[in-house]
């Protein structure tokens, strides 16, 4: 739900990352939960907008800020630069299995990534109070992971369990905080 579920040295980061950006991205770490953190992860992201590495560590730098919009912005980056990677169409709406299975034999990393972010943009979705997209990403990710083992189908089961039973609001403080 997160993107948190990786090891570096397992997965996705088949490109180097620049020395001055490694030492951006571990000054940040020994600073988080300063301002300064935030800005070394800034600097990083305008050094190196598209690796995926420093789009992880902004992510989990906002996610445990709890900034779930700031969080779900660079979900959508790091889908979208994992997407083109694998030759996805633009919009994950579009993907198909047959575009899966194209982008696992590309790199099964980099597919299972995209399929973690989706997962991880379509719970912020949730989050956030932005039900029809959230259940759109989480559809999508069941349709794409037929056997489940992104666990996106709890997710949407809660999802569904929640939304016949209770008011818009009640909906939103059960999924919001």
């Amino acid at each position: 739900m997160d993107m948190l579920d990786f090891d570096q040295s397992e997965l996705y980061f088949e490109e180097a990352l620049d020395p001055a950006i490694a030492r951006l991205l571990l000054s940040a770490a020994d600073n988080y939960g300063s301002d300064e953190a935030e800005k070394l992860l800034l600097r990083a992201s305008f050094m190196a907008p598209q690796h995926l590495m420093v789009l992880v560590a902004l992510y989990r730098y906002y996610f445990y800020q709890h900034r779930l919009e700031d969080a779900l912005l660079v979900g959508e980056s790091a889908l979208a630069v994992a997407g083109r990677r694998l030759g996805f169409p633009d919009s994950w709406t579009y993907l198909r299995v047959a575009n899966l299975g194209a982008g696992v034999m590309r790199s099964m990393g980099l597919a299972r990534f995209y399929l973690m972010v989706l997962k991880s943009c379509g719970y912020l979705n949730l989050r956030l109070g932005h039900f029809e997209s959230g259940r759109a990403m989480l559809e999508k990710l069941i349709e794409l992971d037929s056997h489940d083992r992104m666990g996106g189908k709890a997710l949407l089961d809660v999802l569904q369990q929640t939304m016949p039973h209770e008011d818009t609001e009640e909906r939103n403080t059960r999924w919001t905080h």
